[in-house]
């Protein structure tokens, strides 16, 4: 027993004896403080940051000597040896460029941008604080690389290296390493229920494939946003934003976004931080009264479907629904319906908080954190359709276990979709409510008929019957409309109603150990992570109609890391990573990783990386059930194909060849009984009826269930400092295997495909139901591009920096016009910024110009060319240090020239605003 306590005792001298403490402060070299800036013991990654004063103290398990790296983001590094216990080092920082910034995404531990093995984007307090933008948000679209596509105000979408929608599944948002996606949509709503401003630390953002360290959504790249800790970041801070939106849609309305952060640190020991945020503004509105892309309609045509007119999707044949009775024309007609801002108020509006508390038991690195967020809002989302999202509500609750070396958290995520309702529903069903559609087509055949007897031309006849059919009609503002609009948006049964909802949620664990600290030999990591998903969206998106549908996934990983000293000149340093994934329904994947950077001279660093990836098919590839309108959205997962199950009526022709007047089909008949969509338009523009139309156009479809989709990825970058000018750039190809996406088919309701049996009668009576099934291409799809950043002081002390990026596609689309890829990406994006964060003292400006070659949007809501564009932001900011504030005023698009970044979606307008910002400098 003495013995065991003797050992005790020496190990407890020697940790003990072993524990080394500095203290400081970090300023700039105008002696004001810094902070969040990095202190690490170099080898290793232990260390603090800098408090609001730029104050700092680091207690390690080492002896001296040791050295420390100070790293700022703008500023150059500091290395400083540590020769004795309790050290003070004050340390004034030099202004430095971007490759000197830390960033930890890349590989999971904390290294230079510089030696970073793959292309990474930093955006930092400096670059927040400075941004033209109206905030830090917004902001990253002036990003090398990056893509933002605006659904609306508050709901922005980001994206690197093509295929964009606005339900991005392919690409992560993690806050504070928790995923912040919806649990019901499987995509991040911009940042909705994210981020206050005052609490950002820090922004990294990864392009491309990084499922080799963090799963299987990780396939287009990864947004970290990481908040201020209490113990680094005390006391109140908060900003108020007030200013106007201006469209030409929408005239001027007034914009305000408030925040606050509160953090104290009771102790050593406890610290806890509260934040809360409140944005309120008037949306974009949508106005374009085009008809749907790619059917030359206008406002005068028979089948008028608009853009942002909806209702209109409402339309018969009229000599199909009269029985093929010859004075009836073989026209396509459509229901008037009701534009966009009838059925919305336009009402944007986001309120969010999140609180943490902190319990460092050891006063050192280890920590237990609880952090809880909650936000709801208003907005605009566009999918199939365009929704009104109101009061969506989100909220994560997040224990975390760490310390320098490790991780594990455990996490739920659970939605409330609140009132939000489908706008496009919601026109259909008012104008449903107001008089069937039956009766409506009824009363327009037979004055169409009486008309022409009567000596009318067509085109007479046609607005006699269109007269008559609108007799009583519910107009916009009446209390009839009123009171057919309240009874439709919180009617979530879609054949007379448009509210959907949702409760659905998944629970999210992930582990991480860094050996680093224990062997010099070689860097290793691993890790792992499952997921549990739970969908409840009581049958209005998901086929949950009778209970929560659940299922599961995991995986796990490792890293090596090694650097090499090649000669005093140049440094290798390698690494390679694996990752092992496995959802329920399909066999596991392997993800692996191998980069190597060589580093030349300190100033020139080549890098090149080859990685697999892949990503299971998400919550609705699998499992939706909802009824779009055109057509119905049906996930292929093996038990879903008959749970979608719903009732037709026959037309005439039908029920003359003996069919009943009504059948019943499920979704297995669009994987299993289909003709593609685009050679049913083909055979029926073949000829006006069944014996003239050439029914070997029609081509079947039966699309094959969805599975894993694949990627191989090779990069090639440089970055270097060349004189006084910063170079990042790197080059990418990426090949797709079994790339995941929707096709179109048409489902006869009688009849097999393939066999030139009644199923082609059936296409002819316009008795088939159209659908989006969720498949893998057979084609090859690949994507490349590169993009190139420059960064240079001019004029002394004004910050010049540019980029530009290509993007392209390799996919043979006339070859299989039915497959939706989705690349909507511009192929060439230029972005330039000049500024100078203190012009004349504690005055600073920025300027932000950013260009988008034109591209072809394709999306399941409308496809079609959005024009090229270009915008330009700015802002001139004034600190008062004594007063501890900033305020800054500025404006987006200053020039007006409004633009639009995808079908449907509303014109962009201008932005003006000035705020104040206090205790965050």
């Amino acid at each position: 027993m003495k013995t065991i306590l003797k050992l005790f005792t020496m190990l407890f001298c020697v940790a003990s004896f072993s524990q080394t403490t500095i203290k400081g402060k970090i300023s700039d070299n105008t002696g004001l403080p810094l902070p969040g800036a990095n202190i690490v013991v170099v080898g290793t990654s232990s260390g603090t940051i800098s408090d609001f004063d730029g104050n700092y103290t680091l207690t390690v398990d080492q002896e001296p000597p040791f050295s420390i790296r100070v790293t700022y983001t703008g500023f150059e590094e500091q290395i400083i040896e540590i020769t004795s216990n309790n050290q003070t080092v004050d340390v004034t920082m030099v202004e430095g460029n971007e490759l000197d910034e830390v960033v930890i995404s890349a590989s999971r531990t904390p290294e230079r941008i510089f030696e970073s093995p793959v292309t990474v984007e930093r955006f930092g307090l400096k670059e927040i604080k400075n941004t033209a933008s109206a905030g830090f948000y917004d902001g990253l679209e002036n990003l090398k690389g990056v893509d933002v596509n605006t659904n609306s105000l508050t709901f922005k979408s980001v994206n690197t290296r093509g295929f964009a929608t606005f339900a991005n599944t392919r690409f992560m948002q993690l806050v504070d390493g928790m995923d912040n996606s919806a649990p019901a949509l499987n995509f991040p709503i911009g940042n909705l229920v994210g981020m206050n401003e005052t609490d950002v630390f820090s922004v990294e953002l990864l392009p491309g494939a990084a499922s080799a360290l963090y799963g299987a959504n990780a396939f287009n790249g990864i947004l970290f946003m990481r908040s201020k800790s209490p113990f680094d970041f005390q006391g109140i801070s908060g900003y108020h934003k007030q200013g106007i939106t201006s469209q030409e849609a929408g005239g001027d309305n007034t914009y305000r976004d408030s925040g606050i952060r509160m953090a104290y640190k009771f102790s050593e020991k406890f610290a806890a931080k509260v934040n809360f945020g409140w944005l309120k503004g008037t949306d974009w509105t949508a106005n374009n009264y085009n008809g749907k892309p790619g059917t030359g309609a206008t406002r005068e045509s028979l089948d008028y479907d608009g853009i942002n007119v909806y209702g209109d999707l409402v339309a018969a044949n009229l000599n199909v629904s009269a029985g093929g009775a010859g004075i009836v024309p073989d026209v396509v007609v459509s229901r008037t319906g009701y534009n966009e801002e009838d059925l919305t108020n336009y009402n944007a509006e986001s309120i969010k908080a999140d609180w943490g508390l902190y319990f460092r038991p050891w006063e050192n690195d280890f920590e237990i954190q609880y952090v809880g967020k909650f936000g709801t809002g208003n907005t605009i989302y566009q999918g199939t359709n365009r929704y009104n999202i109101n009061g969506f509500s989100q909220q994560q609750h997040k224990i975390e276990v760490k310390n320098d070396n490790f991780f594990v958290r455990g996490y739920v995520v659970s939605d409330k979709a609140g009132d939000s309702y489908d706008m496009v529903f919601t026109g259909a069903n008012i104008l449903n409510a107001w008089k069937p559609h039956t009766q409506w087509f009824g009363e327009y055949i037979n004055t169409y008929v009486g008309a022409t007897l009567s000596g009318a031309t067509d085109a007479q006849a046609h607005a006699a019957a269109r007269a008559q059919a609108e007799t009583g009609r519910f107009e916009p503002g009446t209390p009839e409309f009123e009171a057919a609009f309240n009874t439709t948006v919180n009617d979530p049964d879609l054949r007379t109603g448009s509210k959907f909802q949702d409760n659905s949620k998944y629970y999210h664990s992930d582990a991480n150990y860094n050996f680093s600290h224990l062997w010099d030999a070689v860097d290793i990591q691993v890790g792992g992570s499952y997921r549990q998903y739970s969908l409840n969206s009581g049958g209005t998106i998901y086929t949950d109609f009778d209970g929560p549908i659940d299922y599961s996934e995991f995986g796990v990983y490792t890293q090596l890391q090694k650097k090499f000293e090649l000669n005093e000149d140049m440094q290798l340093k390698l690494t390679g990573s694996a990752r092992y994934d496995k959802s329920e329904f399909f066999d596991g994947f392997l993800s692996p990783r191998l980069s190597a950077g060589l580093t030349v001279k300190e100033n020139h660093n080549i890098r090149a990386s080859v990685q697999t990836g892949f990503r299971n098919p998400t919550t609705q590839d699998l499992f939706i059930g909802l009824n779009a309108g055109p057509r119905i959205l049906v996930g292929s997962a093996p038990d879903n194909l008959d749970r979608y199950e719903r009732t037709y009526n026959v037309n005439p022709g039908g029920v003359a060849l003996g069919q009943p007047a009504t059948i019943s089909q499920t979704g297995r008949a669009a994987y299993e009984n289909s003709f593609l969509r685009s050679s049913v338009d083909a055979y029926l523009a073949s000829g006006n009826n069944v014996n003239n139309r050439d029914a070997s156009l029609l081509e079947v479809g039966n699309s094959d269930v969805v599975k894993p989709e694949k990627i191989t990825s090779f990069e090639v970058g440089y970055r270097g400092k060349l004189n006084k000018v910063t170079v990042d750039m790197s080059v990418y190809y990426n090949k797709y295997q079994d790339f995941i996406s929707g096709e179109v088919v048409s489902a006869p309701l009688y009849g097999t495909v393939g066999t030139n049996d009644i199923s082609v009668d059936a296409i002819s009576n316009r008795d088939f139901q159209d659908y989006q099934t969720y498949n893998n291409s057979e084609a090859d799809i690949n994507s490349y591009g590169g993009s190139i950043g420059l960064d240079v002081k001019v004029l002394g002390d004004f910050d010049l920096g540019g980029s530009y990026t290509y993007t392209k596609q390799d996919f043979d689309q006339a070859a299989f016009p039915d497959f939706l890829t989705s690349f909507n990406t511009p192929e060439h994006r230029a972005k330039v910024s000049f500024g100078n964060t203190e012009l004349i003292k504690n005055v600073g400006f920025n300027v932000a110009w950013r260009w988008s070659d034109n591209y072809f949007w394709q999306a399941t809501f409308g496809n079609g060319e959005v024009p090229a564009y270009h915008v330009l932001d700015a802002q001139v900011n004034f600190k008062i240090p004594s007063l501890k504030s900033s305020f800054k005023v500025g404006a987006t698009n200053l020039l007006g020239d409004e633009y639009f970044t995808a079908i449907g979606t509303a014109n962009i307008g201008s932005m003006y605003y000035a705020s104040w910002t206090i205790n965050n400098l």
